[in-house]
């Protein structure tokens, strides 16, 4: 598996996953998925992390979608699809699962696979210029069940019908009314605003933003808590960071957490 493909930054906490296809404009091959599924089970791993950026290479897209030239070979049929479909899942579940705050960096297109990616960060931000959609209905394709599952988590049923139903590629006002982004600016300052929120998530208690992750998922599928989930909401008050974080507030300093 070719690393180049897929680039893995470390500007200290905080780490970068690019899409690195700029000259197709980051469009999906079956070996990037397989890649991305591997660099964040391995920045998971990473305990001096504290945030994740995903981004595209390049200006013009974080990505387009699948590279439609692999389908002949890769996709051609229902048992393909499932094998390609297994790769896909993997990388998106694998940034879904990562134990640290992943941003995606949007500038650009950024449609069918690329969203599907961006879908499964915790945050998007996006420049005004960013287009979206999935307009894979004019393929013959469906969405699968993972992708759905975040779509409609993301924008609810009615919304993920309609990019679904129309096919549209829409601009990033619409994106962020629809609730696909967290913020939208100016193209000139999506990289500054997206490396700004990792550097005030990085900042904080890295074992507290792993629980808030943690919790907010957990909440979200609905089943009761048990007696030992629910006494994890109290755990952080027997970390280190929580004795730094009071002595620094008590102090009016700024608290040097070490995720202890």
């Amino acid at each position: 598996m070719s690393e180049d493909v897929v680039l893995v930054e470390r500007s200290g906490e905080v780490a970068t996953v690019v899409l690195n296809r700029p000259e197709k404009l980051n469009a999906l091959t079956r070996e990037m998925w397989a890649r991305v599924g591997a660099v964040f089970r391995e920045l998971d791993e990473d305990e001096g992390l504290r945030c994740v950026v995903l981004r595209g290479a390049g200006e013009k897209a974080m990505g387009p979608g699948a590279d439609i030239s692999e389908f002949a070979d890769a996709r051609n049929d229902s048992q393909q699809a499932a094998d390609y479909g297994g790769l896909m899942h993997g990388a998106m579940h694998a940034i879904r699962d990562c134990r640290h705050p992943v941003i995606a960096l949007i500038r650009g297109l950024c449609v069918g696979g690329a969203l599907e990616l961006a879908l499964m960060c915790d945050m998007r931000i996006c420049g005004e210029g960013s287009r979206f959609g999935v307009p894979i209905n004019r393929l013959g394709l469906v969405m699968a069940y993972p992708e759905v599952e975040a779509l409609v988590g993301l924008v609810g049923r009615s919304v993920a019908l309609e990019i679904l139903f129309e096919a549209r590629v829409f601009g990033a006002q619409e994106a962020y009314e629809k609730g696909l982004v967290n913020r939208v600016v100016a193209d000139d300052k999506v990289e500054e605003e997206a490396y700004a929120t990792a550097g005030r998530i990085a900042a904080g208690a890295p074992l507290v933003n792993r629980w808030h992750k943690k919790f907010v998922d957990r909440v979200l599928t609905g089943a009761p808590l048990s007696d030992a989930e629910a006494a994890e909401g109290f755990a952080c008050f027997d970390t280190q960071d929580f004795q730094e974080g009071v002595r620094a507030f008590l102090a009016k300093d700024k608290p040097v957490f070490k995720g202890e």
